[in-house]
């Protein structure tokens, strides 16, 4: 795989992705960063490119992925807003295919379920409680999962507990039958993205990651 040095981020504005983009500069990575709100985003680097626009827009898709190596992404669902994961989803595998890139990495709940799953109890009662309380919002993430394992793009989907916004880092557990901690810092949700994406130890897989 080739060297990874400009890197297109979706959700860089928001809590996680906050992190996520900071630790990209810090390592020394260009950066395309998609962001609906430009006001809201405080991070100046000359390493950083914006591109106004919606994932769920393929147009805007383009504009992002332009010479990119990579992408990476920590969108989440809106309160109150189209469901996204599934479109956007189909929108990146699209573009990546379209450029002649294979490295994607993002991130999702606990709650997706995958065929090499072992959920403990615990880990089974949060993803039924999602399935009963957000259906409709459960089916678009998995059908997104689904999206990945029909494409041929080289993807990992992180798969977290319950995130806290600090810089405090952790020792982890990675699994990819089981969440094996409640909870994980952000910072170090952002720490192995950006390692994943370069290593791939996890290609076409989903590992569940947590603080233990």
């Amino acid at each position: 795989m080739k060297n990874i040095n400009k890197v297109a981020v979706l959700g860089g504005g928001g809590r996680t992705g906050n992190y996520l983009v900071n630790q990209l500069l810090k390592e020394g990575f260009t950066i395309k960063l998609l962001l609906r709100n430009l006001q809201n985003f405080s991070i100046q680097s000359s390493q950083i490119k914006i591109i106004k626009g919606d994932a769920l827009d393929l147009e805007a898709i383009k504009l992002l992925l332009q010479d990119c190596d990579a992408v990476i992404t920590t969108i989440g669902q809106r309160k109150d807003e189209p469901l996204v994961a599934s479109l956007a989803t189909n929108n990146i595998l699209q573009i990546m295919n379209d450029y002649g890139i294979k490295r994607y990495v993002l991130l999702a709940g606990l709650n997706i379920d995958t065929p090499f799953d072992k959920k403990s109890t615990k880990t089974q009662m949060a993803t039924e409680w999602m399935k009963s309380n957000f259906p409709v919002i459960q089916e678009d993430r998995q059908k997104a999962y689904d999206l990945l394992e029909a494409s041929n793009i080289n993807w990992t989907q992180v798969r977290v507990p319950f995130i806290e916004f600090t810089d405090v880092s952790s020792e982890l557990g990675v699994s990819l039958e089981d969440c094996l901690g409640d909870k994980i810092s952000a910072y170090d949700i952002a720490s192995f993205m950006i390692r994943e994406m370069a290593e791939s130890k996890f290609s076409r897989q989903s590992p569940f990651i947590s603080a233990v």
